[in-house]
């Protein structure tokens, strides 16, 4: 089963990269990860095209601000996956986060995870 990892990203650059990597380091590898830069002003594209460039698995797809609803309506519009995770780009996420979806079966339409907050 093939995930699709949706990522909001605006004016982000100082948390993308602990965000992605977490995506990134997943032990469960059948994922695509697309990055939608909402029209950020500051080097957030340029980290979203870096990572694109190394790995497969990653599309960028770029938009005029419109908000994180606009920005993944359009990476709705683009996934491949049987199903659909969002991740907020100044969160990270476990290495074991994709295999919660191992026990989905066709009776599920909607799957909500909680979250931890960590103070740094």
């Amino acid at each position: 089963m093939k995930i699709s990892v949706i990522i909001p990203v605006y004016n982000v650059e100082q948390y993308l990269h602990e965000c992605v990597d977490s995506v990134i380091e997943q032990t469960y590898s059948n994922f695509e990860l697309i990055l939608v830069d909402d029209g950020s002003c500051d080097r957030s594209g340029i980290i979203c095209d870096e990572y694109a460039i190394k790995d497969s698995r990653i599309r960028v797809f770029y938009k005029e601000n419109g908000g994180v609803s606009s920005a993944r309506n359009l990476g709705l519009d683009n996934v491949k996956g049987e199903w659909v995770a969002f991740v907020d780009s100044d969160d990270y996420v476990s290495k074991y986060f994709l295999d919660e979806f191992n026990f989905i079966d066709d009776t599920f339409d909607l799957i909500k995870f909680g979250f931890r907050k960590e103070e740094k």
